[in-house]
């Protein structure tokens, strides 16, 4: 009866009624982290500010046109005399004056230097989508690493449960004969300790798995509010073609893109700090409205009003400016050989990166179709062994070792599966092809 009851104890425990779950897929994930993930959202705004940053509107190539207005009111004593030679005396005269004006200022020439400006935010914009592009990759190989390992654990605790289901029947089969007094008390207390090493391995697991789906939920921004389970099933694609791929990298890699972005933004900081040298020539203009008003007896008039347009163009050449310009230039110089070094210093780390992803690639793949063979294997020994049990020919510790042998061997091929499939997206993020590909 106590042996019944500790089973049934284990069952309650565990939760072993599996409620079925939604599945979620990995396209659903990668289109909800797309729309949810806080990191992603971020960039796209980035982005935006860039694309603001260049429109013509922020180039510097459109007029400027300005409205002035202003009124003002005097009040004065003033004292005269007229021609005839009697006195004027006037005690508070007000005069007020009122005017308008709109004012037109534009740029004609400012040695080109608001073109390279221009040119440098083009490049700019396109530097901020490579960014938010890298901020994309690397969120989708966190929201792999996260699925995939949920994966990981949803199939090991599987194992586990087999692993489980096959102890109790060895706790039961060992308080049978021991009732019949076919074994000592010490095959079911051996029972007994391996089914609750066993039943805390499936707790332990299964808080893992829970924090894991909390993890997923976090990258995709929180939006999937319901339980559910991932697929397990992987495919790999199909083998690349290791030249072709490194070709792929020097072309693609986001890194390298973004390098060659901040050598044309350095160059064309070099144009525009010569554009100082040269001379600036502005068009002015003005259109204008003016009217005056006073009762002052000594006034030739008491009210005038004027109205006209006025324009011009102005020349401003800085001869010298103490040397600023010139070292502004020599230091856009540096800047520039330095993205050019660096360019060729990460070509060197980019393709040492891609040979080893490619080898810890290869490598992981070859340890996952060992790890299959080794499944069979260890499944062979386990169902022997527990032929051999049943009918008393090997102890109870040795059919224990042949079904941890059987569990790890599941546990290592679950690992070695899972870690293939995210080498293969690794190497896929270093080639620039991560996106390109249906995953």
């Amino acid at each position: 009866m106590s042996i019944r009851i500790f089973i049934t104890y284990v069952f309650i425990t565990l939760g072993i009624v599996v409620n079925a779950q939604k599945v979620l897929s990995t396209d659903e994930a990668i289109t909800l982290a797309l729309e949810h993930n806080y990191g992603i959202k971020i960039a796209d705004n980035t982005v935006e500010v860039a694309e603001n940053n260049k429109d013509i509107l922020n180039s510097g190539y459109l007029p400027s046109l300005t409205g002035l207005a202003g009124g003002t009111i005097d009040l004065q004593d003033s004292e005269g005399q007229r021609a005839e030679g009697n006195p004027v005396i006037a005690e508070g005269v007000e005069t007020r004056r009122y005017n308008a004006s709109i004012n037109l200022n534009y740029t004609l020439f400012d040695g080109l230097g608001r073109l390279y400006n221009y040119r440098r935010l083009k490049e700019q914009y396109q530097l901020s989508e490579l960014e938010a592009r890298e901020t994309i990759e690397n969120t989708m190989i966190q929201l792999f690493s996260i699925y995939y390992s949920i994966a990981q654990l949803s199939e090991n605790s599987e194992a586990l449960e087999e692993t489980i289901a096959i102890s109790k029947d060895r706790l039961i089969r060992a308080g049978y004969q021991f009732d019949y007094g076919q074994s000592t008390k010490l095959e079911v207390l051996n029972a007994e300790v391996d089914i609750n090493n066993d039943s805390i391995n499936i707790i332990n697991i299964r808080q893992q798995l829970k924090n894991t789906k909390r993890d997923l939920n976090v990258v995709m921004g929180n939006s999937y509010l319901e339980t559910f389970d991932v697929d397990t099933e992987v495919s790999f694609l199909i083998q690349p073609n290791k030249a072709e791929l490194l070709e792929k990298t020097k072309a693609n890699n986001v890194s390298l893109l973004q390098a060659e972005r901040n050598i044309a933004i350095s160059q064309f900081n070099i144009k525009t700090n010569r554009a100082q040298y040269l001379p600036a020539i502005g068009l002015v203009g003005s259109y204008g409205w003016n009217e005056s008003s006073t009762d002052n007896p000594l006034a030739f008039t008491v009210q005038s009003t004027t109205s006209g347009i006025s324009g011009g163009l102005n020349l401003t050449w800085n001869l010298f400016d103490g040397g600023s310009t010139i070292t502004q230039v020599k230091n856009s110089k540096i800047a520039l050989e330095n993205q050019q070094l660096q360019r060729e210093q990460l070509i060197l780390d980019i393709e040492r990166n891609f040979n080893n992803s490619w080898d810890d690639y290869q490598n992981k793949l070859l340890i996952f179709q060992v790890q299959e063979d080794n499944i069979k294997t260890a499944q062979n020994n386990f169902e022997r062994t527990e032929e051999k049990f049943k009918i008393g020919q090997v102890t109870s510790i040795e059919f224990r070792q042949a079904q941890l042998n059987l569990l790890n061997a599941e546990l290592s091929r679950n690992q070695a599966k899972y870690d293939a499939k995210l080498a293969e997206l690794t190497l896929l993020q270093i080639s620039g092809e991560l996106l390109n590909v249906e995953l």
